[in-house]
């Protein structure tokens, strides 16, 4: 009896590391605990292994012999009964730890998301999960039929349908689950912490009167094109960028005085559209750290990302205030 190792990788929206199994003589059943048969999942999983896909709804398989269990559940019960095991699980759906079984749920054993495009031969050398050497004489078990061949029926006809139409509705309301669970988790972990990082920055500088303090310096600034593209340059310096950005107190004060004073005559309208350069120069920068964790940025990008994007700011900010300057001409 030939076999090969396969590999399975979660699909879009999936969860878990992927799965490497390879079938030996004692274990080598794709468990299809889905209903309505043998799912497409299980059938790649048996065609590319050499293990033979069993319909865990009709034939009871000893726990010993299942190579790995193909399952649709979204958060309930199946989804924890096999990992609680140590069965290898793969789950059609979209599904992540999650229900009372949630701490046996490991990404070494479980994978989500799959169809049978994640299903593939594996790389040569990959170690397969409760990988043995097969012995001679379990071989000739399976060759000589000792070995379970439960052969599973398809649904066909109105059953068929009703199986269908099950499978769809419940594939997706667990993916809607799925990413209910998904956005809880990014608020919880992600966007809670950076409101409370955002509040303390605010507090700090609003309480020292930091940014207003910076504000009142460069205000004189505002009163001609040099000195804009001079306050360009200091509110992108990558020092500063992060403190400023979320007070706003350069945007405030500067963008109240300098609307006034174009307001009043007092300075030509021409300085509106590098002023609002001139002050923005900052904007976003308190974000960039959290920005990269939400895009799930690998901790490399962030140590390089983040001091990549203060400098460029403290080049771009002054060009843009010059390229306004010369646009706001054309506004006349």
């Amino acid at each position: 009896m030939s076999y090969q190792a396969i590999k399975i990788v979660k699909g879009r929206g999936g969860w878990g590391k992927g799965l490497v199994l390879e079938p030996t003589a004692e274990k080598n059943v794709v468990l299809s605990v889905t209903g309505g048969g043998i799912h497409p999942v299980a059938a790649r999983i048996a065609e590319l292994s050499g293990a033979e896909a069993v319909d865990g709804f009709v034939n009871n398989i000893p726990d010993a012999q299942v190579l790995c269990a193909v399952i649709n559940c979204g958060g309930t019960a199946r989804i924890g009964v096999y990992p609680k095991k140590r069965i290898p699980t793969v789950d059609i759906y979209p599904g992540e730890p999650g229900g009372p079984l949630a701490q046996f749920i490991t990404d070494d054993i479980f994978v989500s998301a799959v169809t049978p495009g994640e299903v593939s031969l594996a790389e040569e050398g990959a170690v397969a999960i409760g990988s043995e050497t097969t012995t001679d004489a379990a071989v000739a078990a399976v060759e000589s039929g000792q070995a379970p061949r439960a052969a599973a029926v398809q649904a066909t006809g109105f059953m068929g349908f009703v199986i269908k139409f099950g499978n769809g509705i419940g594939y997706f309301i667990n993916t809607l689950l799925s990413s209910g669970r998904q956005a809880l988790k990014l608020t919880l972990n992600t966007i809670i912490p950076f409101m409370a990082y955002v509040s303390l920055l605010i507090g700090i500088v609003t309480y020292t009167g930091l940014s207003n303090w910076i504000a009142q310096v460069v205000t004189p600034l505002a009163a001609s094109p040099l000195g804009l593209i001079l306050l360009g340059v200091i509110v992108g310096l990558p020092f500063l960028s992060p403190i400023l950005g979320p007070g706003a107190a350069i945007a405030q004060v500067i963008g109240v005085l300098m609307g006034t004073q174009i307001a009043a005559g007092a300075l030509p309208v021409q300085y509106a559209l590098p002023t609002l350069f001139a002050i923005d120069g900052q904007v976003g920068c308190d974000f960039v750290p959290v920005g990269l964790s939400l895009g799930e940025a690998e901790p490399e990008t962030v140590a390089v990302g983040v001091p990549a994007v203060l400098f460029s700011r403290q080049i771009t900010s002054p060009v843009s205030v010059i390229i306004a300057y010369l646009a706001s001409f054309l506004l006349i």
